[in-house]
């Protein structure tokens, strides 16, 4: 027998505003769902749950996960365009991924209106894409020619999967210093006092870094003792561990004569298998022994076969050298 239903007008303020959102009120006030227990034991529980839950992968779904995740960890200065869903609003000419901004801002909008999303800043919850689309959408509304500061994590934000338009590739921009901050070159030519020193500062800082073309999401860099390859993959962490170790006990995982694979970062979800090279060896060169390498990993990748002795070992040594960077 069906159960009679009730037809009783909702009067909480979350029905009242038809958004189906609770406003956030202090821990010990009343909930305004009137349910008439204390926000904190009440809706303010949800909110703090959505607040501190690890996401694993936080760029899953966007196009150039990889890329994402090198421009967060590993390249010091880069910028990519972004495109949103909707159209942008009236007196934002564009939308720009950097690696970081200047004071850490999480976002800038300049006198041109166009907005800036600092990537590599604090986290404020345990969901990396929804921090960064709630300080996107503040950025969309700020006043031209200032920073968003770091705020409070709202967690009904948007994350950047919900706000960009993932049908349009990722393509980072790798830059050799920091003078994309005020514009581009010329700009920085010109640029004096505080801010001339600030860009000299950091571009001292960064380490010269150059993405290759014949692969994906594989950086090379240049340190004074030697440079290193660093290359974010997509595969399940288990499996690339298995297909690593195949070619380490081959004798295959090397990127040529004087290279050898060291190790890896686990960085939000995936696996940067890391190269050392000669401090003489220059990004262009590289290019082929990546590719090359590529393939190999592409067989390894598909075989099924149960690890040899030589190959466990392989893998327990890949496995032991892993630096966990989020």
């Amino acid at each position: 027998m069906a159960k009679k239903r009730t037809h009783t007008k909702d009067r909480s303020p979350a029905a009242q505003r038809g958004d189906g959102r609770i406003p956030v009120v202090g821990a010990r006030e009343p909930c305004p769902c009137g349910s008439g227990r204390r926000y904190k034991a009440c809706h303010g529980r949800e909110a703090a749950q959505a607040v501190t839950e690890l996401v694993r992968r936080p760029f899953e779904g966007l196009p150039g996960e990889c890329d994402w995740v090198a421009l967060r960890e590993l390249v010091p200065a880069a910028t990519a365009e972004l495109t949103l869903k909707e159209p942008l609003p009236e007196g934002v000419p564009s939308v720009t991924l950097a690696t970081v901004l200047p004071m850490a801002w999480p976002a800038l909008r300049r006198d041109t209106g166009e907005v800036l999303l600092g990537l590599q800043n604090d986290t404020a919850s345990g969901d990396l894409s929804r921090d960064l689309g709630g300080t996107l959408r503040r950025a969309l509304t700020a006043e031209p020619g200032h920073p968003v500061e770091a705020g409070r994590p709202d967690p009904a934000s948007p994350r950047l999967q919900d706000l960009l338009d993932t049908s349009v590739p990722f393509t980072p921009q790798v830059h050799t210093g920091f003078e994309f901050w005020i514009g581009g070159p010329e700009e920085a030519a010109n640029a004096t006092g505080e801010v001339a020193a600030s860009l000299e500062r950091a571009n001292e800082a960064a380490l010269p870094t150059v993405r290759l073309t014949g692969v994906d999401a594989a950086y090379w860099c240049a340190t004074p003792e030697k440079n290193h390859l660093r290359w974010v993959m997509p595969h399940p962490e288990e499996q690339l561990l298995d297909a690593l170790a195949r070619l380490h006990a081959a004798g295959a995982s090397s990127l040529g004569d004087d290279t050898r694979l060291v190790g890896s970062f686990r960085a939000h979800g995936l696996m940067v298998p890391v190269w050392d090279l000669p401090v003489s060896t220059r990004a262009d060169e590289i290019e082929k022994p990546a590719a090359a390498f590529q393939e190999r990993l592409g067989e390894a990748l598909a075989s099924s076969a149960a690890l040899t002795a030589g190959e466990r070992r392989a893998r327990s040594g890949l496995a032991n050298r892993q630096i966990t960077l989020s």
